[in-house]
Formats: structure tokens, C-alpha cells, sequence
């Protein structure tokens, strides 16, 4: 099978896949982020085009749509007609449609399968595997699902509607929205010379409390920003959430004052931090 984007999570994803056994074909528009899995195994792809030829599964784990069609449109040499694509990245709904009609074009059986999960889980296999797409291709699907993921969950037949993806925006607008609740309410409390550890002991296992909050409590009191998500990830995620509410006549004032908050947090030069870092820009100078 062959995977393009060997980025932090494309990257997790193909160690998960190696130690299941599959054979992967990995490329990479930075070439050394592929390089780097060869020593796990991995056929490291000098083009796009050899990473799929011959491949009867192509994964796509690119930063977004318009990487991922040109990816894709440079592969168009190697792929071939009844190739089953699996499009994993997060990129909103009026892409997929695009992406889709790119498979339609090239005879690909196309699958809408974004997944839910950050650096830890896609090294792991724990990720949550959304899928729409036929019903035909999911048993040549399976081991690769069960490979980088603890579930799968199959919401439709058609990937070119969108389904999982639209699934994805709204999963992904609860992520942000409770990074976001967690830094205010950590930097309310550092503001109010209130000991945030108090807040953390009095919501202890009540409905409040949850293990995302804890996690990214913790990078923040730790000061610890290695990325598992990138606040510029999570800013473009942010970006396809409001855009597709927007579409829809539905409004996110919430969801909307959390882009504005990323591309603060990126401004003050935190994009390559973990989006915990939302936090810093509750602060006039960050630090």
C-alpha cells in the first residue's frame, strides 16, 4: 500500500501499519520526514507517482485539500483504474467533494476516512478511523483501518458526500472548543493569583472533570509545548469548521472566537507548539 504525508501523524501511521505487518510505500513532499521510516521498513517513494504504482491502497495524510489533489494529480501516472483511495487527512467538506471527483475522473474507488487522534494515538494504532465508501472495498480496507486504529466507524456508502468528513468538523469543533475552555480557565486563574491545581482538585472527578482537560492541563502548567497537535493544525482545522458552518447558515460565535485566539497564539510565533498553547495567547506577551 503505499501512503502520502509522513508528517507527525502520517509518520505514526506508517509505523502502526509496518508492525501489523503491511507493506508501505511511503512519500513525502520534505523527503527526509519519509527517510526517517526506512529504517522501520518503509519503501521510501522518490516521487508521489512511484509511491503508488502497483499499490492497490493509496492513504493520503497531507496538510490539507490543495495538497492533497496536487499529490494526487502527480501520482495520476502510477495510479490505476480500481485503486481504492483512502483520503485521511482533515480536509473539510467542499474539498473531499473536489478530491472526490478527482477519483471519479481516474477510476479510483474513493473513501472518505478522516481520523480523530494526535502524535500518541498514530503511533500507537489508537486512532478513531471516520469512513464513508463502499461497502465492497471495506474487507480490503480492514487491515489497514485496524492497523492505525482502535475503531472504525462506517457512517456511509458514498465518500463523495462528505459524511465522515462533516462528522470530523464536528468532532473536531468539541476538541478545540474544550482546549480552548481549559487554557482560559488556567490563565483566568494565573490572572486572579488563583493556584489553578485548586480548580483541577475541585472539579476531581466530578461531570466537569475529563482526561482531555487533565492532558492538556497538564502541558500548560508543565510548560511544555512539544507539538502532539501544532496550533497551526489546529488553526486550519478551526478554519474548516467556521467556513463549513457558514455554508450551512449556522453560527459559531465560539468556534469563531477560537480562530481568532490560534491565529493570536501564531502571530507571537507558537504555530509549531502543541494547540495547548492557546493559552498563551491569553497574555499580552506571551512567554
Amino acid at each position: 500500500m503505499a501512503l502520502l504525508g509522513t508528517g507527525i501523524m502520517g509518520a505514526g501511521m506508517a509505523r502502526s501499519m509496518l508492525r501489523a505487518g503491511l507493506p508501505v510505500r511511503a512519500w513525502n513532499r520534505t523527503r527526509a520526514k519519509a527517510e526517517a521510516l526506512a529504517a522501520d521498513g518503509a519503501y521510501v517513494a522518490a516521487t508521489s507517482a512511484d509511491a503508488v504504482t502497483g499499490a492497490a491502497v493509496v492513504v493520503t495524510m497531507l496538510n490539507d485539500g490543495p495538497r492533497v489533489l496536487a499529490a494526487m494529480r502527480d501520482a495520476a501516472g502510477g495510479l490505476a483504474p480500481g485503486t481504492v483511495w483512502a483520503q485521511a487527512a482533515t480536509v473539510g467538506d467542499a474539498a473531499t467533494a473536489e478530491l472526490a471527483a478527482f477519483a471519479g475522473e481516474h477510476g479510483l474507488t474513493f473513501v472518505d476516512a478522516p481520523v480523530l487522534g494526535s502524535r500518541q494515538p498514530a503511533e500507537s494504532g489508537e486512532l478513531l478511523v471516520l469512513a464513508a465508501g463502499p461497502a465492497a472495498v471495506r474487507d480490503v480496507l480492514g487491515p489497514v483501518f485496524d492497523a492505525i486504529g482502535r475503531r472504525t466507524t462506517w457512517v456511509g456508502e458514498d465518500g463523495s458526500t462528505a459524511a465522515a468528513s462533516r462528522l470530523k468538523l464536528v468532532l473536531n469543533s468539541w476538541v478545540t472548543a474544550l482546549t480552548h475552555a481549559t487554557a482560559e480557565s488556567l490563565a483566568l486563574a494565573r490572572g486572579l493569583g488563583v493556584d489553578p491545581r485548586g480548580f483541577l482538585d475541585a472539579i476531581a472527578g466530578g461531570a466537569l472533570d475529563n482526561g482531555y482537560l487533565r492532558a492538556k492541563a497538564a502541558l500548560i502548567l508543565g510548560e511544555d509545548y512539544s507539538p502532539d497537535f501544532s496550533v497551526a493544525n489546529a488553526l486550519k482545522d478551526s478554519r474548516l469548521i467556521t467556513e463549513a458552518a457558514e455554508r450551512a447558515g449556522v453560527r459559531l460565535d465560539v468556534a469563531r472566537a477560537g480562530v481568532a485566539r490560534f491565529e493570536r497564539a501564531e502571530r507571537a510565533g507558537h504555530g509549531g507548539k502543541d494547540m495547548a498553547a492557546t493559552y498563551l495567547a491569553s497574555f499580552d506577551a506571551p512567554s
